[in-house]
C-alpha cells in the first residue's frame, strides 16, 4: 500500500498502524489541537452550534482531516496513501452504518406496531420512579451480558426505558446515562462481546483470565454507579405519579395494547443470544414488527396513509408521528425512521475521514509513542496507556483502534516491567471500550446519541460507569492493588 520509504505499517490482524519517521510530535498534534479548538468554539461560543449549518460538527471533522492532509503532504505522504486509508476506515464502519439504518427502521416499525407503546404502558405500571434509574442500570446490564452488545441493548430495551423515563418526567440525560452505564458494564463483562475478546488478544492473555481480572475494577465501579443512581432517584422530583393514570388511558385509547406485542423483541433478543448476525436479527425485527403493525394496529396505519403498506414503508424510511391527546406522548411517539439516522451516519463518515487521514500520515502512532516514552514508572505506564486509549478514541473516533493501537504499542513495555498481560488487557477495556461513548464524533457516541435521541452532552455526566472506569483503574495502579506480576518460570 505504501509507496515511500519513511512510511511503514504494523499489521495486527485486519488492523494496520502507519508509522512515519518524518513526522515529529508537534506536527502530529497540529490537527488535533486545531480540531479541539474548533469544536470548543462551537460548543462554548456559538449559541445554536450551527455556524456551518446543521452539520457543523461534521464539517469541523472534515476541516480537521484537511489540516491533517496538509501536515501529511509536508511530511512526504502522498494523496494516494491518505485516500486508501480513508477508504479502509469508511469500509470498516459499513456494517455499523447498516445497523444504524436498521435501528431507524426498527424504531419506526416498533412504534406503529405498538411495541414501544406497549413497553411504556407496562413499564409505567411496574417501574416505580423511586427505583427507576438503578433499575435501568440493572436491566441494561443483564441484557448486555446476555447479548454481548451495548448497541443491541440500547436499540431494544434502551429505547423503551427512555420512553418510560420521559413519561415519568425524569430528565432524559439521566435515563440515557443509566442505560449506557449498564449496557457498557455488560458489554465489558460478556464473553460474547467483540471488545472483550479483542483486548486479551492484543495483550497476550486468554479471555476468561481477562474477564476475571477485569472484575476487580469493574465490579466496584458498577456498585458506585448504582449507589449514585439510587441517591439521585431518591432526590429527584418526577411528574410520573400524578400523570400515570392519564398516560395509561391515552396509550390504551390510541393503540391496541396486548402482551403478544412482546413476541417481536423477544425474538430479536433470542436471535442475538444464538449469535445471529446483528443485521439479520434487526432485519427480522423490522419485518415482524411490520406484520404485527398490520395485524394489531390497522387504525394507526390508516391514520398515517390510505394504504397500510405505504404506512409501514413510511415508518421504515421517513418521519412518523402518532398524534394523541397528550402532548408529552406526542413527542414520545414519533420516529425519524432511516432518515432520522442520516445525521449520525454522516458524523461517523466524517470522523472516519479525520481518523483515516491521521493514521495515514503516521500521527496516531507518533502520539502513542510519545505517551509511551513518558512511562518511566509502573503507575506512569498505566497512566500512559489510559491517556493513549482516550486520545485514540478522540482522534481516530473508533473504540477498536483505541484497543488495538495502545495494545500493540504498550505490550512490550508491560512485559519489561514484569507485569502480567491481563494488566494491559484490563486497562485497554477500562479506558478504551467504555470511554468511546463519551465522545460525540466517535462511532459509539454518535450511535448511542442517535439511537436514544439524547445528546452526548446531556448524558455525559450521568454515564457514571463510563467516565469513572479509567479513574478506578488508575486508583488501583497508584495504590498497587491487585497488580499482577508475571509468574516466575
Amino acid at each position: 500500500m505504501q509507496d515511500q520509504k519513511n512510511l511503514s505499517e504494523i499489521e495486527i490482524g485486519d488492523q494496520k498502524i502507519n508509522e512515519n519517521t518524518e513526522l515529529n510530535i508537534k506536527e502530529a498534534l497540529i490537527p488535533v489541537i486545531l480540531l479541539m479548538a474548533m469544536l470548543a468554539y462551537n460548543i462554548f461560543f456559538v449559541e445554536d452550534q450551527e455556524w456551518l449549518g446543521a452539520y457543523t460538527n461534521q464539517f469541523i471533522l472534515l476541516i480537521g482531516g484537511g489540516i491533517a492532509a496538509l501536515v501529511g503532504f509536508f511530511n512526504k505522504v502522498t494523496l494516494k496513501v491518505m485516500l486508501l486509508e480513508i477508504y479502509e476506515n469508511i469500509k470498516s464502519v459499513f456494517v455499523p452504518i447498516m445497523i444504524l439504518f436498521l435501528v431507524g427502521a426498527l424504531a419506526g416499525t416498533w412504534l406503529v406496531s405498538g411495541i414501544i407503546p406497549a413497553m411504556v404502558y407496562y413499564g409505567l405500571q411496574v417501574l416505580n420512579p423511586d427505583i427507576f434509574l438503578p433499575a435501568c442500570v440493572i436491566i441494561a446490564a443483564i441484557i448486555s451480558i446476555a447479548t454481548g452488545s451495548s448497541w443491541t441493548t440500547s436499540a431494544t430495551v434502551g429505547i423503551a426505558l427512555i420512553g418510560i423515563g420521559e413519561a415519568l418526567g425524569i430528565p432524559l440525560g439521566m435515563v440515557a446515562g443509566a442505560v449506557i452505564s449498564g449496557a457498557y458494564f455488560g458489554d465489558k463483562m460478556s464473553p460474547l462481546s467483540d471488545t472483550t475478546n479483542l483486548a486479551p488478544a492484543m495483550a497476550g492473555t486468554d479471555l476468561f483470565t481477562h474477564i476475571r481480572y477485569m472484575a476487580i475494577t469493574t465490579v466496584p465501579t458498577i456498585i458506585i454507579t448504582l449507589i449514585v443512581f439510587i441517591i439521585i432517584s431518591l432526590n429527584i422530583e418526577t411528574t410520573g405519579n400524578a400523570d400515570v393514570s392519564g398516560l395509561l388511558s391515552t396509550i390504551n385509547e390510541t393503540f391496541n395494547i396486548t402482551p403478544w406485542l412482546f413476541v417481536v423483541p423477544l425474538v430479536v433478543i433470542a436471535l442475538i443470544l444464538i449469535k445471529t448476525k446483528p443485521l439479520i436479527a434487526l432485519g427480522i425485527g423490522v419485518i415482524l414488527a411490520a406484520i404485527f403493525a398490520m395485524v394489531f394496529q390497522p387504525e394507526i396505519l390508516s391514520s398515517i396513509s390510505s394504504s397500510n403498506i405505504n404506512a409501514v414503508f413510511n415508518s421504515i424510511f421517513v418521519d412518523t408521528e402518532i398524534v394523541t391527546s397528550n402532548e408529552k406522548l406526542n413527542k414520545l411517539f414519533s420516529s425519524g425512521g432511516m432518515k432520522g439516522m442520516l445525521w449520525t451516519i454522516f458524523l461517523i463518515i466524517c470522523a472516519m475521514v479525520f481518523g483515516g487521514t491521521m493514521d495515514a500520515i503516521g500521527a496516531l502512532a507518533r502520539i502513542t509513542r510519545a505517551l509511551l516514552s513518558l512511562a518511566t514508572t509502573i503507575f506512569g505506564l498505566f497512566a500512559s496507556t489510559v491517556f493513549s486509549c482516550l486520545g485514540i478514541n478522540t482522534i481516530a473516533s473508533d473504540q477498536y483502534l483505541a484497543i488495538v493501537i495502545p495494545g500493540k504499542m504498550f505490550k512490550k513495555a508491560f512485559e519489561d516491567k514484569g507485569l502480567a498481560p491481563e494488566n494491559l488487557s484490563r486497562t485497554l477495556e477500562d479506558a478504551g471500550t467504555v470511554t468511546s461513548v463519551l465522545i460525540p464524533w466517535n462511532t459509539c457516541g454518535a450511535y448511542q446519541s442517535g439511537v436514544l435521541g439524547v445528546g452526548v452532552g446531556e448524558y455525559f455526566v450521568y454515564a457514571i460507569f463510563n467516565w469513572l472506569s479509567p479513574f478506578t483503574t488508575l486508583f488501583f495502579a497508584a495504590l498497587n492493588i491487585k497488580i499482577r506480576q508475571i509468574a516466575s518460570k
